[in-house]
C-alpha cells in the first residue's frame, strides 16, 4: 500500500514507544520501574476534576469556539499579565489539545517547504518530527556540556542562513532541565531582531523549576521580540493533566488567526469540559505547586547521588523532571542501553537517540520515591553485571 510520502519520513515518538513496551511487559506480569514517562505521578488536584464534573453536570459538553472558551482565553491573559508580565488580547490567544498540539499548529502555520527551522540539540523528540511533516528542513545547533546544553550568540549566528525562517527554544529544556536564564536569552534577542526570525518559546515546565533559580520568557525582553515569538504553553506538567490535552498559545493576531483555521478544519475544538478544568487549574489555588516541586527537587537529588556512585554521568536539571545522562563508558549506544536496560532490569528509560545524542539516556523522576530507590537499585545491579 503506498502512503503519504510526508509520513514515511516521520519517526514514531521514541518516548511513548519505550513506555508502550514497558506497560506490555507489566502486563505479562513483570515488575517494571517506568524512568520513561514524562507526565508527573502526583493526581489532578480536586478542585480541578471538582470543576470538570461540574462542567458535565451543567451539560456544558457540545462544540465551543474552535480557538477555545473566551473565559479561558482571558484567564490565559490574566496569567500572562500577572506571571510573565506580557500583554495580550483575547485574540491573541489559541486553546488546543495540549502544547504539543499548539506547536504543531503553530509550525504548520508558519513553515513553508524548504524553510529551515532551528533546533537545539539535544531537542524534545516531537520538534523535528513536527517541522518534517511541514515540509520545512530541521537544522540541529550543537550544544555542549559545559554549558549546560544552552545555544549561546556565537551558536545562533552560525546557524542562521537565508533560508532560516524559525528558532524553537525550550526552556527549562526536556531533556536536559536546562534553564536559559534572562541574559542568556537577552544575549539572542539583537540577532533574532536583525535577522527577523520566528521564535517558539516553549515554556510547559516554567513552574517546574529547582535551586531558587528564576524562570525568564523571551517574549518579555523586547517588544520587537515579542511580535516575533509564539509563547507555547499548557496544564500538562504543572498540574498533572496530561491526560486531559489542554494547551495553548499565544502570538502575533495573524498567526494566531492561521492557527485557530488550522485546527477549526483538524479537531474542531479542545475539550469543552477539559477547558473547564483547565479554567480552574489557572485561576484556582497554586499553593499546592510549591510542595510538589519541593518533591520533584527531593527525587531529582536522590536520583544524581546514586547515580554519582555509578559509571554513568548524570547531568544535574535545573527544571522539569528529567536526568540527562551520559552512557559512554558503558561502550553501549542508547538503543542497546535501553533495551537491555528494559528486558533485563525491568526499568525503561529513553535513548538519548531520540533526542539527538546517543551516547545519553533520559531518566525521568516523574514517579513515586519508592520506585526510585527500586529502580536505582536495579540500575546499579546491572551495571555491575556490564562490567
Amino acid at each position: 500500500m503506498r502512503l503519504s510520502d510526508r509520513l514515511s519520513q516521520i519517526s514514531p515518538s521514541a518516548t511513548l514507544k519505550i513506555t508502550a513496551a514497558a506497560k506490555e511487559l507489566a502486563r505479562e506480569g513483570k515488575r517494571i520501574i517506568n524512568f520513561a514517562a514524562g507526565e508527573p505521578d502526583f493526581p489532578t488536584p480536586s478542585h480541578i476534576k471538582e470543576a470538570a464534573k461540574k462542567a458535565i453536570e451543567s451539560d456544558f459538553t457540545k462544540y465551543t469556539p474552535s480557538s477555545g472558551t473566551l473565559e479561558l482565553k482571558e484567564a490565559i491573559c490574566r496569567k500572562l499579565q500577572t506571571e510573565n508580565n506580557l500583554s495580550f488580547d483575547v485574540s491573541q490567544i489559541l486553546v488546543s489539545c495540549g502544547a504539543k498540539h499548539s506547536l504543531f499548529n503553530t509550525i504548520l502555520a508558519i513553515v513553508n517547504p524548504d524553510e529551515e527551522v532551528l533546533i537545539p540539540m539535544p531537542y524534545w523528540v516531537s520538534y523535528p518530527e513536527m517541522v518534517k511533516v511541514a515540509r520545512g528542513c530541521p537544522k540541529f545547533i550543537k550544544t555542549t556540556r559545559e554549558n549546560n546544553f544552552k545555544i549561546t550568540k556565537g551558536d545562533l549566528k552560525k546557524a542562521i542562513s537565508r533560508k532560516t525562517k524559525l528558532l524553537i527554544l525550550n526552556s527549562p529544556c526536556n531533556p536536559t532541565g536546562s534553564l536559559y536564564e534572562e541574559g542568556e536569552l537577552a544575549d539572542l534577542v539583537p540577532l533574532i531582531i536583525d535577522n527577523n526570525i520566528f521564535v517558539i518559546s516553549d515554556e510547559i515546565y516554567e513552574k517546574i523549576i529547582y535551586d531558587g533559580l528564576k524562570f525568564s520568557s523571551i517574549a518579555c525582553l523586547d517588544k520587537r521580540v515579542k511580535d516575533l515569538t509564539i509563547l507555547v504553553n499548557g496544564v500538562s506538567k504543572t498540574y498533572s493533566m496530561t491526560g486531559w490535552r489542554i494547551g495553548y498559545l499565544a502570538a502575533d493576531k495573524s498567526i494566531v488567526k492561521a492557527a485557530t483555521n488550522l485546527q477549526s478544519h483538524s479537531t474542531s475544538n479542545p475539550c469543552s469540559i477539559s477547558q473547564k478544568a483547565a479554567l480552574a487549574a489557572i485561576e484556582g489555588d497554586q499553593t499546592f505547586i510549591k510542595d510538589v516541586v519541593k518533591e520533584f527537587g527531593r527525587r531529582r537529588d536522590y536520583l544524581l547521588g546514586a547515580l554519582d556512585k555509578t559509571i554513568l554521568k548524570p547531568i544535574k536539571p535545573e527544571g522539569a523532571f528529567y536526568i540527562f545522562c551520559d552512557i559512554s563508558k558503558t561502550n553501549l549506544d542508547s538503543v542497546a542501553f535501553c533495551k537491555r536496560l528494559l528486558n533485563e532490569a525491568g526499568v525503561a528509560a529513553v535513548p538519548g537517540a531520540a533526542f539527538g545524542m546517543d551516547n545519553f539516556v533520559r531518566i525521568s523522576f516523574a514517579c513515586s520515591f519508592e520506585d526510585i530507590k527500586e529502580g536505582m537499585k536495579k540500575i546499579e545491579n546491572w551495571i555491575d553485571k556490564l562490567k
